[in-house]
This record gives structure tokens, C-alpha cells and sequence, in this order.
């Protein structure tokens, strides 16, 4: 049983009722100095980030007063803060690379390099999980190796391109990574994982 009670619920929507002031406010002076899809980014992350912590705290007063226990309105709450926050950071970055004159490809380039190393890490933590839970510690080995060396393509994108080593090198990492995680996915389907 929760120890919930109505006043800590309460207490609970202090803090989603300050970032929606804050959110409100940024919104209403940079709204017409923001570009588009800066302005897009920062006003629905901050929407999600608000809408997570209220139905996080309405959890908590519901259960308080024994109206029920709907987890899935407490469950959400990390999934939907975390890409909120995301937004919303990116949106403010956005504006502020664009109004310091940067080059404003930086930030996107950058936001989808995270976004794919997230992504990847999210796949390959996945695939270490099940290659574990079937004891195949070669599968789980080949896609720890392909992680690392998908992000090292990150950091080599970072380098000049116009040289052929470069190139070279770049490709045969990128040609062992991705033979790394077809082996380990190789492994796994032979052990039989549509069948778990």
C-alpha cells in the first residue's frame, strides 16, 4: 500500500503549476522571436512536461482518496517528461544558437546525433538484456563491440571527410559494427528468440 495522503498530493502540483507559469512565460515573450519550429519544440515539450506532472500528482490525490489506484497515470509520467524536457531544451537552443548568429544546422545536427546515440544505446541495452536472459554471452559480447563502434561513426562524422582515409576508415568500422550486430542477432534467432 502507498502511503499517499491528500496534502503531499496536493503539494505534488506546486511544482507542474510553477514550470507551467514559467513555460507560459517564455512562451508569451519569445513566441514572436522564436522561429517555428523552435517555438513547435519548446511549447509541446513543455505541454508534455506539464501534462506528465498533473496526471502524476492527480495519481497521487485519486489514490489518497481511495478513488482508485490508475497506475498508468503514474507510470507515464517518465516517459513523457523525459521527451517533453527534450523538446523543450532543444526548442530553447534553438532560438538561442539562432539569435547568436551560429550556424543554426549545429543544434539539429546535434539533437539527432543524441537522438541516434539514444536510439542505439536503447536497441543494443535491449538486445544485451535478451542475449543475458538466453545465456548467449557471445551475442551479448558482439553487440556491446557494435555499440562501441557505432560510436565511434559519431565521433569520426565529427572529422574531415574529404580525405579518402577518412572515408576508408570510417567504412570499415561502420562495415564491423553493423556485421557485429547482424552476428549477435544472428545468434539469437538460431537460440531460438521468436520462441521467448
Amino acid at each position: 500500500m502507498k502511503q499517499f495522503s491528500v496534502p503531499m498530493a496536493l503539494v505534488d502540483y506546486i511544482p507542474v503549476l510553477l514550470f507551467l507559469l514559467a513555460a507560459d512565460r517564455l512562451i508569451r515573450d519569445l513566441k514572436n522571436k522564436m522561429g517555428k519550429a523552435a517555438y513547435i519544440m519548446f511549447a509541446t515539450g513543455s505541454f508534455l512536461v506539464v501534462c506528465a506532472g498533473f496526471l502524476k500528482a492527480s495519481y497521487k490525490l485519486l489514490y489518497a482518496l481511495n478513488v482508485g489506484d490508475f497506475t498508468w497515470m503514474s507510470n507515464q509520467l517518465f516517459s513523457n517528461q523525459s521527451i517533453g524536457f527534450l523538446l523543450a531544451g532543444l526548442g530553447i537552443m534553438m532560438y538561442v544558437l539562432d539569435k547568436n548568429n551560429r550556424a543554426y544546422s549545429f543544434l539539429p545536427t546535434m539533437a539527432l546525433v543524441g537522438i541516434m546515440v539514444v536510439g542505439l544505446g536503447a536497441m543494443d541495452a535491449g538486445l544485451c538484456f535478451l542475449a543475458n536472459k538466453m545465456k548467449k554471452r557471445n551475442a551479448l559480447v558482439c553487440f556491446i563491440v557494435s555499440f562501441f563502434l557505432s560510436l565511434m561513426m559519431g565521433y569520426l562524422s565529427s572529422k574531415d571527410f574529404d580525405k579518402a582515409f577518412m572515408n576508408w576508415m570510417a567504412q570499415g568500422i561502420n562495415t564491423v559494427g553493423q556485421l557485429l550486430l547482424y552476428v549477435g542477432v544472428s545468434i539469437l534467432h538460431k537460440a531460438g528468440l521468436k520462441d521467448i
